[in-house]
């Protein structure tokens, strides 16, 4: 896709010298934004193949409110493994609070009482019941978890916008790793649109990427460069079997007309 290589480029061209948590050294920009119209076609990158399965069943994972990658609630992507301590437990993660968001009260009788807060449900029910709302928010970012979490949120909160019949989305991430995690982010945050359009009787429009820290890993650089010598491809399109959203299961997902390039390995820093 052009929007994601001109993305490279500009933080190839315009990124400065910057140390980094895992010691690999990066070059970073503050600040960017793509917009992706799923109207066009799926965003899954094809200037390298982008493993679209993964993407699934991670967002999947996430939607069962899933923190441990051996709960068996549905399959996790293996690239949660390198962060999840001896018991496969990675804290309250996305999954944890999209689902299951604290929340307290204090009940009749003066104690504290404790329930959950599912954000995507309480999101899809202001969009059919509110579409007008500025509120269709869902955060990651909870300041009293992230102490427990094996990894912070890097895609921290988003938005849903609707607007003549269709469904916008964009999502605000603090972090991102140009080479291994934007493409699947992009593709996660597309799909996540189209279940929850679909859900709704909406049309998927425009997703809406907003970056804090855009950064390219140092041993990530060559990579990056040949897949700007690529010409991408034509998009391709994604089939969502008519189920309600938290009964959707792998199987419900089709990927049509994927072509792409070569796969290039970029190493993962942790």
């Amino acid at each position: 896709m052009k929007e994601y290589l001109s993305l490279v480029k500009e933080v190839l061209d315009n990124g400065e010298t910057r140390s980094d948590r895992t010691g690999t050294g990066t070059i970073s920009v503050f600040g960017t934004q793509r917009k992706y119209d799923l109207r066009e076609g799926f965003p899954l990158v094809t200037t390298k193949k982008t493993l679209f399965k993964a993407i699934v069943h991670e967002l999947l994972w996430f939607l069962k409110g899933a923190t441990n990658i051996n709960d068996g609630l549905t399959q996790h992507t293996p690239i949660w493994d390198a962060w999840a301590d001896e018991n496969g437990d990675l804290g309250p993660i996305y999954g944890h609070q999209w689902i299951n968001w604290p929340q307290y009260s204090i009940d009749e009788n003066g104690k504290a009482a404790k329930s959950t807060i599912n954000q995507i449900q309480k999101a899809i029910d202001t969009i059919k019941n509110n579409p007008d709302s500025r509120r269709i928010i869902v955060s990651a970012w909870n300041v009293s978890d992230i102490e427990k979490m094996a990894l912070p949120p890097c895609h921290t909160m988003f938005q849903f916008y609707v607007v003549n019949g269709r469904l916008d989305l964009q999502l605000y991430q603090r972090s991102a790793d140009i080479a291994l995690g934007v493409p699947f982010n992009i593709a996660s945050y597309a799909l996540l649109l189209i279940m929850v359009a679909q859900e709704c009787g909406l049309e998927p429009g425009i997703f809406v990427h907003t970056i804090g820290d855009a950064h390219i890993y140092s041993n990530h650089v060559e990579g990056l460069k040949k897949q700007l010598q690529r010409e991408p491809l034509e998009r391709p399109n994604v089939v969502i079997a008519k189920k309600p959203i938290f009964e959707l299961t792998f199987e419900d997902f089709e990927l049509n007309d994927y072509n792409h390039h070569k796969f290039i390995k970029f190493p993962i820093a942790v």
